[in-house]
């Protein structure tokens, strides 16, 4: 069965470093990286009636979520966080509202206040995997990957095999160097039926780190032309060859988070 492809893609690199970890929030499965969600594409002309209601009662909880989920469906997600950020002050102790404010803060990339707001989210008594998760891709940005794969394991208890949530903990694994165990998680979310492209560009990255590019390679063909997937392994190949290689991943996933969260610059 022939794969349908895609004729804008992020390159390997990019999408495989951040691959599901929160910053950029992947568009397959906002509900585990931290967006605020989607109902459908939203027209200018809702929004713009969405903020008309806001403006006059932004009391209104209802009205709030919606026009936050609305800004962030048009990209608009700093101006969401805002609008967020004013309903969990009006509402200190609403988890729903404290879990998708601290989702939001998320996918801008202010992973410390995140982390605050997150951790109130949800009780131990009953945890939330969808905040765990995003707990987890909080830490793991701020380069706290032990705690980020305890977070990504909790979430995993509550959800096992959430294709999502391994492959964050794979790339965790992999960014703490720690290669066979990233691809034994990888495979394992590749393997599950709603993993999509991104979870297999996610292990063909920790194949090339262990060197075996004919695998890596194999891994793109699935979702890509061969020549892009060719392309993306001579990068991966230049990536492996640096001396300093585990900075540049560093760096890479650091810009691609920046670059999900604002795609508009």
């Amino acid at each position: 069965m022939t794969r349908r492809r895609k004729t804008r893609r992020t390159p390997l690199i990019a999408a495989a470093l951040v691959g599901l970890l929160a910053a950029g929030c992947n568009a397959r499965s906002p509900e585990t990286t931290g967006s605020i969600g989607r109902q459908g594409a939203a027209s200018q002309t809702e929004v713009d009636a969405l903020a008309e209601r806001y403006t006059a009662n932004p009391n209104d909880l209802g009205t709030a979520m919606r026009y936050a989920q609305v800004l962030r469906a048009t990209e608009q997600r700093a101006q969401a966080t805002a609008v967020l950020q004013q309903a969990a002050l009006r509402n200190p102790r609403n988890t729903a509202v404290l879990g998708a404010y601290g989702k939001s803060l998320v996918e801008v990339g202010r992973f410390q206040e995140a982390q605050e707001v997150l951790q109130n989210a949800h009780s131990p008594a009953q945890p939330d995997w969808r905040i765990l998760s995003a707990q987890g891709s909080a830490a793991a940005q701020l380069g706290d990957h032990a705690s980020a794969q305890g977070f990504y394991q909790a979430a995993l208890k509550i959800r096992p095999n959430e294709p999502a949530v391994l492959s964050n903990l794979g790339l965790s694994y992999a960014l703490s160097k720690q290669l066979d165990q990233a691809e034994s998680t990888l495979r394992q979310a590749a393997d599950q039926p709603g993993a999509d492209a991104r979870v297999r560009a996610n292990l063909a990255l920790v194949l090339g780190l262990k060197g075996r590019f004919p695998e890596a390679e194999a891994q793109l063909r699935r979702d890509m032309a061969p020549g892009e997937a060719e392309a993306n392994i001579a990068a991966l190949r230049s990536l492996v060859a640096q001396p300093n290689r585990w900075k540049a991943i560093e760096a890479a996933d650091k810009a691609a988070s920046r670059k999900t969260a604002h795609p508009n610059g």
